[in-house]
């Protein structure tokens, strides 16, 4: 079923109220940030590899990070709200997938990027599919109204969609009825957006702080309370890129010994609300400063492959 074109949201990472105008240098901002293709449906394939980073060690890394990349045009000083709602069986099939770490695994959520109070119905906000295959993350996605995203994945009927999107819409609506998906968990947290120039072009960085989830009243917009699920002096640096990571970036995590993590927010929402037994990948709710060591530098050169700024 196709019907009108839909116009396209404002900014890659902004839905809903008045989206910020990228500063002067995005016609040049080539970073890698494949959110900004034209086309409707939006494809990613790459390496993702998080760490943890103690409130002590942020502003000497967020210094290096700036002197190396640029701040993401579409992002305002101070960063951007992600509000995530993520569908799962009753079971929590997709929940128990990551967990036991299957080669192939997935999973169906509803995002907004920017204040979650300022949502309506002709809100834009995304649908995705983000699937791990063996070390790669592919994440598919379509921007739609928020009304039209709960009509699909709530009401489980076929919405309005623009040319190029049925395949994508009509796999979201099998997964919906053919497993009885239903909203399980909703995180929210404020990110900081960095993307690669000159040799580090596809390199996207992330900095994700006071990481909160709900485990009810699942509307993006509701005014409910949200509780942190990671210790509020933690935050969650995520490093993604097409091919390899460079070396100043596995270098700058080792001097800071930082901690390779598998952490997962929905897994840890789901587990901080007790629907699931704490994994042994869960983040400890104390707040103490965590004692890093020498092997998990080295697993992150194990997990993706470097080479020389």
């Amino acid at each position: 079923m196709r019907l009108r074109p839909r116009p396209k949201p404002g900014g890659p990472d902004r839905g809903g109220g008045a989206v910020p105008q990228p500063t002067a240098r995005a016609a040049d901002d080539r970073g890698g940030h494949a959110l900004r293709a034209p086309s409707p449906l939006h494809a990613f394939n790459r390496y993702e590899i998080k760490y943890l980073v103690h409130a002590s060690r942020l502003a000497a890394i967020r210094d290096e990070l700036r002197a190396r990349l640029d701040l993401d045009s579409y992002c305002p000083e101070g960063g951007y709200g992600v509000w995530s709602v993520y569908y799962d069986t009753r079971l929590l099939r997709f929940y128990w997938e990551k967990v036991e770490g299957l080669r192939f695994r997935r999973k169906l959520r509803v995002r907004h990027y920017g204040d979650r109070f300022t949502i309506a119905d002709d809100t834009t906000v995304y649908v995705e599919i983000k699937q791990r295959v063996n070390r790669v993350t592919q994440k598919r996605r379509v921007g739609m109204p928020y009304a039209d995203a709960r009509l699909l994945c709530d009401g489980r009927q076929l919405v309005r969609h623009e040319p190029g999107q049925t395949a994508f819409v009509q796999e979201v609506l099998g997964l919906v009825q053919g497993l009885d998906l239903r909203p399980v968990a909703m995180t929210g947290y404020q990110r900081e957006a960095y993307v690669g120039r000159d040799a580090d072009l596809g390199l996207r960085v992330t900095l994700d702080h006071r990481v909160r989830g709900r485990d009810r009243e699942f509307d993006l917009g509701a005014d409910a309370q949200n509780r942190l699920i990671i210790p509020a002096s933690m935050s969650v640096l995520e490093v993604k890129a097409n091919d390899r990571v460079p070396y100043w970036l596995t270098d700058l995590a080792a001097r800071a010994d930082l901690s390779v993590v598998r952490v997962s927010k929905y897994c840890q929402s789901v587990e901080a609300f007790g629907r699931a037994p704490r994994s042994i990948f869960h983040i400890p709710d104390h707040d103490a400063e965590p004692q890093l060591t020498t092997p998990t530098t080295h697993e992150a050169a194990v997990a993706a492959p470097t080479v020389k700024a």
